[in-house]
């Protein structure tokens, strides 16, 4: 298993000796996934959180009429996974889908509340992991809620050039909350100024 990513993602936020991240290591799992195949699906409780050693993952919700909504894309370096169902155990409202093929490593709520009590500074981690993707979630909201379209595909475009480039085009249309042929209109109307 590759821990080198995982390392220095962690390494960002907090200190550990070689002998805690060892030890934390073996509470982890690895596991490679298809393109297409899920992490998580609606109805099914998450029980890991997943660190993105290599790939691309989409997290989506299917209304009742059957439509797409994405939520949130990952890549390599992001953690992701169904936070609600993680934290709640209860049934997960959104899918985690691989956009290409994953690697993977995961570990279980279980495991993570071992990890809290073993090695403290990890509480400190994820709560900066949890507060990054809340202030994110909420500035997503705010963009949605006081943006423009335009305005959404030029700030998504700035802020995710990577997602841009390895996600199709219709994810990033439901990303934003337009269809795909209106995302083809503003790319037109932006390269045209």
């Amino acid at each position: 298993m590759n821990f080198e990513n995982i390392k220095r993602n962690i390494a960002r936020h907090i200190q550990l000796t070689d002998q805690e991240f060892a030890h934390f290591t073996t509470f982890l799992s690895a596991r490679k996934l298809r393109k297409r195949q899920y992490l998580t699906q609606q109805g099914d409780v998450c029980r890991y959180t997943y660190f993105v050693n290599q790939g691309c993952l989409r997290m989506f919700e299917i209304d009742g009429s059957g439509k797409e909504h994405n939520i949130q894309f990952a890549v390599e370096d992001w953690w992701t996974g169904d936070l609600d169902s993680f934290l709640t155990e209860t049934p997960s409202q959104l899918n985690v889908e691989c956009l290409e093929h994953c690697e993977m490593l995961l570990i279980e709520k279980k495991d993570l509340e071992q990890v809290y009590h073993d090695i403290p500074q990890f509480e400190r981690f994820f709560r900066l992991i949890i507060q990054n993707a809340y202030v994110a979630s909420q500035r997503r909201l705010l963009s949605v809620m006081s943006k423009n379209a335009l305005d959404r595909y030029l700030e998504f475009s700035e802020k995710y050039p990577q997602i841009l480039q390895r996600v199709p085009n219709h994810h990033i249309a439901s990303y934003l909350g337009i269809t795909p042929e209106s995302l083809s209109r503003l790319r037109k109307e932006y390269a045209s100024r």
